[in-house]
């Protein structure tokens, strides 16, 4: 049975893959102010982000074990409020990739701002014309 087709349409798809894509960069964020067991680094994101990425243990920990393998992070194991737990910090490599993350994501905000100024612009100027 095929997947169901993609409603590009959707504020929810849009939303999503945004998600997705800010949660790698917030991951690197909240663990360039130091070492976290997973838990803390959801709730991190989840606090740095005003609530628009919480992040689930399903998101999280793939990404960590992906940030892991590639030399991004490293991982210890603590004892935490008595229980044993994986915690992350941020490698040079990582604290450089967060540096290259952050001026990508800003190029893309800038013209993501250029974009929606540009298009507000235009309905302006249909607005003013009478025109459709």
């Amino acid at each position: 049975m095929p997947p169901p087709p993609i409603d590009y349409a959707s504020r929810h798809y849009w939303a999503g893959t945004i998600k997705m894509g800010l949660s790698k960069f917030f991951i690197l964020r909240v663990l360039h102010d130091g070492p976290m067991h997973g838990y803390d680094v959801a709730r991190a994101v989840e606090r740095a982000t005003g609530g628009c990425c919480s992040p689930t243990e399903g998101t999280i920990y793939p990404v960590l074990r992906e940030f892991e393998a590639g030399g991004f992070v490293t991982a210890t194991e603590e004892v935490v409020q008595g229980r044993q737990r994986r915690v992350y910090a941020l490698t040079d490599a990582g604290r450089a990739a967060f540096r290259v993350a952050l001026e990508a994501w800003m190029e893309a905000t800038t013209a993501l701002q250029d974009t929606g100024r540009a298009f507000a612009a235009a309905d302006r100027a249909k607005a003013e014309k009478g025109c459709c």
